[in-house]
């Protein structure tokens, strides 16, 4: 496993990555060279910035000369656990994407917190630090600027943390909670990726009340995906073809004059009931409604998978229960602490 850390200045990406090499046997892989070229050699404050970064406490485990080398190295050595902070360029990190033991990790804090933690380590170095007004700008420049902003890796981060805390010991708690480490980060399992599908298809509807989508599985192998909208033929819901949905009718109001389709039942019906069988599962961003409940059960699904519950939950669980329908609520695994 190898973790990239990426973010804004004194967001606390040296921090977190001591945790890891401390608390979670990770080693420490950095570039031989790695600050960018400095187009204004009278911007001290960069060279302070580089100036702390030498005497950094945390001494790397390994050395490279550039990031190919770095990436062949922790790629012949997957198993083992990798860390490093020295992810420049988007080009550069587009390589290591592709690698499927890679994970990327932005880090983020409060601009204000941020510049008092820099200070903090100018005064530690017996540096002066900058007022807020320069290490603002400093700061726009290293997250934006269109040859060295970091903007444009973090918006890549599989995974993103907000580090608000002042406290050490409270974002070590809280990294210990999230666990980085676990390799299921890596490789959705299949309760994940079959609902990151159903999600997928919900940015399809055309629905004016609510987005849904809806994957129908056996033996782990998509049978069927759906979302909500109106018929085949039809105009889109969204260019007013269900006036019920365009008035914005509330919550059960008018369901007898709604066009629009169900997720669910768009999903079941490219099926068909021959492809269904004993053992089929649907996954849905939202849990049923009573009629998309009652076909479930007519069609012979095993289990019900859903994310979001929805207004009449008890009442399509009851059903389902009595229908012999297993009905469980997916919890994507958390990617951010505070």
């Amino acid at each position: 496993m190898l973790i990239g850390l990426c973010g804004g200045i004194c967001a606390g990406k040296h921090a977190i990555a001591e945790y890891l090499i401390q608390q979670q046997g990770f080693q420490l892989l950095e570039l031989a060279s790695k600050m960018p070229q400095i187009t204004d050699p009278e911007d001290d404050l960069r060279l302070q910035a580089s100036e702390i970064r030498k005497k950094g406490d945390t001494q790397p485990e390994h050395t490279f000369e550039n990031a190919d080398i770095l990436l062949d190295f922790a790629t012949k050595r997957w198993q083992e656990r990798w860390i490093t902070t020295d992810i420049a360029d988007a080009s550069t990190l587009d390589r290591f994407l592709l690698r499927p033991f890679f994970l990327l990790v932005s880090v983020d804090a409060p601009v204000s917190l941020r510049w008092k933690r820099f200070a903090d380590r100018c005064w530690r170095r017996q540096l002066d630090p900058p007022d807020l007004e320069k290490f603002v700008l400093w700061n726009d420049h290293n997250l934006y600027d269109k040859d060295v902003g970091r903007v444009y890796l973090t918006d890549k981060a599989q995974v993103r943390l907000f580090n608000s805390s002042s406290s050490l010991e409270e974002l070590h708690s809280a990294l210990n909670t999230l666990d980085l480490a676990d390799e299921e980060r890596l490789r959705p399992n299949w309760d994940q990726y079959f609902m990151q599908l159903a999600s997928l298809a919900a940015q399809r509807s055309n629905c004016m009340k609510r987005r849904v989508g809806c994957v129908l599985v056996r033996e782990r192998r998509v049978i069927s995906t759906g979302y909500n909208g109106t018929p085949r033929h039809l105009r889109n819901c969204n260019q007013g073809g269900c006036p019920r949905c365009n008035r914005g009718d509330g919550g059960g109001v008018g369901l007898s004059t709604c066009l629009c389709l169900h997720a669910e039942e768009n999903a079941l019906l490219e099926a068909g009931r021959e492809r269904i069988r004993e053992g089929a599962i649907l996954y849905c961003d939202t849990c049923p409604c009573l009629t998309c409940t009652v076909k479930i059960a007519q069609v012979g699904i095993s289990e019900v998978v859903y994310s979001q519950g929805y207004n009449m939950d008890k009442d399509s669980a009851a059903i389902l229960q009595e229908a012999g329908v297993r009905l469980r609520q997916f919890h994507p695994p958390s990617n951010g602490l505070t």
